[in-house]
């Protein structure tokens, strides 16, 4: 008994899934490879970022010392960044106070942004201090909120950060490729910070538990509102 024949058109279909399995198999091995490479180079930036804050930290507890000893007292650098959030709502709220909370991208009550502190964005500050609750936030604080809290803007949607490709695709471009490059870059107020900040979502936080103390009176009075 002969051998089937098989039809030309078949063996050219089992020719061409081979080759496609073949390359497949060879991009999921360089993609592989590639996704290894991404996460040591993370692992060596967020070391990079831990010893240069490590040093800052020694660097501030030498100069106290210093200053101590030589009988004077060290004052630290102002904050470059404050975190704010709004407390209040729109009701009674002048167009003015509304304009600036929308620039500033507090359009919610209980939303919270990074702002870089200079001349122009501290005047704003001051138009809305009634409305909204701000401070200085440390390493740590924007650490937490960017790892619990962090959501990005994509496609005009708010995702949550779920990896580091995320931030690679829209902020690579600025040596942002990693979630530490972008707590460094937020921390540092660095070139780069409009871009970042605004990579980010404004963050939607809870009220605080037990309610605000009084949000009538400023903060140095016991209420809430200000700095």
């Amino acid at each position: 008994m002969s051998d089937k024949v098989v039809p030309e058109l078949i063996k050219k279909k089992e020719a061409r899934n081979a080759e496609l399995k073949k390359k497949s198999d060879e991009d999921k091995l360089k993609n592989k490879a590639d996704k290894k490479l991404k996460l040591a180079e993370c692992i060596k930036r967020g070391e990079k970022w831990y010893k240069f804050d490590l040093a800052e930290k020694k660097a501030l507890i030498e100069n106290k010392r210093q200053a101590k000893k030589s009988g004077n007292y060290y004052v630290p650098a102002e904050a470059k960044v404050a975190f704010v959030v709004r407390i209040k709502g729109i009701n009674t709220l002048h167009p003015k106070p509304r304009k600036v909370l929308s620039l500033l991208r507090l359009r919610q009550l209980h939303n919270g942004v990074f702002v870089r502190l200079n001349k122009a964005t501290i005047q704003m500050l001051r138009l809305v201090e009634p409305y909204v609750t701000y401070g200085y936030p440390s390493k740590e604080t924007i650490s937490k909120l960017i790892y619990k809290r962090g959501f990005i803007k994509q496609d005009g949607a708010r995702i949550p950060i779920q990896s580091n490709e995320q931030i690679e695709k829209q902020l690579g471009k600025f040596g942002i490729v990693c979630v530490e490059d972008l707590i460094h870059e937020i921390t540092e107020c660095g070139p780069h910070f409009k871009e970042a900040n605004n990579f980010l979502w404004a963050f939607k936080l809870n009220p605080p538990k037990g309610g605000f103390n009084c949000k009538r009176h400023a903060f140095i009075q016991g209420g809430d509102w200000g700095n």
